[in-house]
C-alpha cells in the first residue's frame, strides 16, 4: 500500500488568490513520481488557530506532509509557532541557524535586521534543514503518524531544500514503489473526440487513465502499477494510440524522465534533414515565431495581413502558392503561408469561428490543411501557430497527406 502524502501551503496571499500556488503543483509531481499517494492540497492563511488545527488533523491521517511558507521574519510568518503549539514542542533558539542567517547578510555587506533572529527559533526536537539560498532554515519533525517537512515559500529556495535535504530522507523513511506514467500527447483533436474514439477500449485492471487539455494539446495519461508487465503495457499503449493516428505527436515515459514538446520534436527533425523554413503568419500574427525563439531552422517569420478572402486567393490577386514560392526563392527550403478562408473580421469576434488554410510548400510537394478556429482572438492566434507547426511536424514524420 502506498504511503499517503499531503501538501500544506501557508500564506494569506495564496488563499486570497494574489499568487498561484505553483509550489504545491511542483511538489505533487515530485511526490507522485517517487511513489506516494497524494491525497490532499490544503492552503491556510495567516491565522494561528487555523494552522494549529490543520497540523493536528494531518498528523492523524497522513504518512507524510510537505509544507511551504510561513518561515519568514515578519509577524505573519507563523509556521514554527503553529508547530510548537500543535505538538507541544516549545521553540528553541538554534545557534547554528542564527550563524547562517548572520552570514547571509555579512556576505552581502548588509546589516541583519533584528526581526531575522526569529527565523532561528525552531521547534524542540525538530531537525534543521539548512537553506543555502535564503535566510529561512527549514525543519522536519515527526508528529503522530506523519513526518512533516517545512520549507520556505520562495520557489527557488523550496526546490533547493527539497532536492538537497528532503529527497534523500524520503527514500530512506518510506518504502516507495513509483508507478509508471505513459503520456500520449495529441494535437488537432478535442478531449471529447478522443474519449469517443477510445470508448470501445476496455481499461485493464489496475490501470488508470486521465486527460489534461490545454490550448492546442490534449494529453492522455496512462498510470500503470510499478510492476506491470512490459509487453502488456506496450500493447495497451499501442491500442490507445492506434485510433488517434497521427494526432499523437509524442509518447513520454516516466521511466526515462524525458518530456517531449512539439517544438522540440520539430527542432530535432529539421536538424536531421537540414531544412530551413520561412513563414507568413497571417493568422497567428507572430505567435509561431515566439514559440521558436532559438530555432536555427526558422529562417524568417513575418506577419502579413494581405492573405485573406478565399481558399487560395489573396489581396492584390496574389496566390498563396506564389507567396510560398517567393519565400522559397528568398533562400528557404520550405515555406508556410496561413490564409483566412472566410471573412477575416470574424477573427476578432469571440463568438465567431474563423476558417483558415495552412499551405506548406516543401522541396518535394505542396500540402494544404484546413481548420476552423474558435474562441477569443488571442486563443485563435495560439491555435493557428500550433496547428501550423503540427502541419510541419506531420510532413517531417511522413504522415501528411
Amino acid at each position: 500500500m502506498k504511503p499517503t502524502l499531503e501538501i500544506f501551503s501557508q500564506g494569506e496571499e495564496i488563499v486570497c488568490g494574489q499568487i498561484a500556488d505553483t509550489n504545491a503543483a511542483w511538489l505533487s509531481q515530485q511526490a507522485v513520481q517517487l511513489g506516494f499517494l497524494v491525497t490532499r492540497h490544503t492552503a491556510v492563511g495567516d491565522k494561528l488557530d487555523d494552522l494549529v488545527g490543520l497540523l493536528k488533523e494531518i498528523a492523524e491521517r497522513a504518512d507524510c506532509c510537505l509544507c511551504t511558507g510561513g518561515l519568514g521574519p515578519t509577524t505573519d510568518d507563523l509556521t514554527a509557532q503553529a508547530v510548537a503549539e500543535a505538538f507541544g514542542l516549545p521553540l528553541v533558539f538554534d545557534t547554528v541557524a542564527f550563524a547562517q542567517i548572520q552570514d547571509f547578510f555579512t556576505r552581502r555587506q548588509r546589516v541583519m535586521p533584528d526581526s531575522n533572529r526569529k527565523q532561528a527559533l525552531l521547534p524542540k526536537g525538530s531537525q534543521r534543514l539548512d537553506n543555502a539560498l535564503g535566510t529561512a532554515p527549514g525543519f522536519s519533525v515527526q508528529a503522530g503518524r506523519c513526518w512533516f517537512a517545512f520549507m520556505p515559500g520562495v520557489p527557488s529556495e523550496m526546490r533547493h531544500l527539497f532536492a538537497e535535504r528532503i529527497l534523500p530522507t524520503l527514500s530512506t523513511r518510506f518504502a516507495l514503489t513509483p508507478d509508471r506514467l505513459i503520456t500520449l500527447k495529441t494535437i488537432g483533436i478535442g478531449e471529447s473526440a478522443i474519449q469517443e474514439l477510445l470508448r470501445p477500449i476496455t481499461l485493464p485492471e489496475g490501470v488508470a487513465i486521465g486527460y489534461r487539455a490545454s490550448v492546442g494539446e490534449v494529453q492522455i495519461k496512462l498510470l500503470f502499477p510499478h510492476n506491470y508487465p512490459e509487453d502488456l503495457l506496450n500493447r495497451f499503449t499501442d491500442a490507445i494510440a492506434a485510433p488517434l493516428g497521427d494526432k499523437v505527436f509524442a509518447v513520454d515515459d516516466s521511466n526515462t524522465g524525458h518530456c517531449s514538446d512539439l517544438v522540440g520534436i520539430i527542432d530535432a527533425l529539421m536538424g536531421q534533414r537540414q531544412l530551413r523554413l520561412a513563414v507568413l503568419e497571417t493568422v497567428s500574427r507572430g505567435c509561431l515565431g515566439s514559440l521558436c525563439p532559438t530555432a536555427d531552422w526558422l529562417l524568417s517569420s513575418a506577419y502579413y495581413q494581405g492573405v485573406a478572402s478565399g481558399d487560395t486567393v489573396c489581396d492584390g490577386n496574389e496566390t498563396v502558392q506564389s507567396l510560398a514560392a517567393d519565400l522559397i526563392a528568398s533562400g528557404a527550403d520550405c515555406a508556410l503561408v496561413q490564409a483566412f478562408t472566410d471573412n477575416k473580421e470574424n477573427f476578432a469576434v469571440r463568438g465567431q469561428s474563423t476558417g483558415i488554410n495552412i499551405y506548406l510548400l516543401t522541396p518535394d510537394a505542396s500540402h494544404l490543411a484546413q481548420y476552423r478556429l474558435s474562441g477569443p482572438s488571442g486563443h485563435k492566434q495560439q491555435q493557428a501557430a500550433l496547428l501550423s507547426l503540427d502541419v510541419l511536424r506531420r510532413y517531417l514524420q511522413g504522415c501528411l497527406a
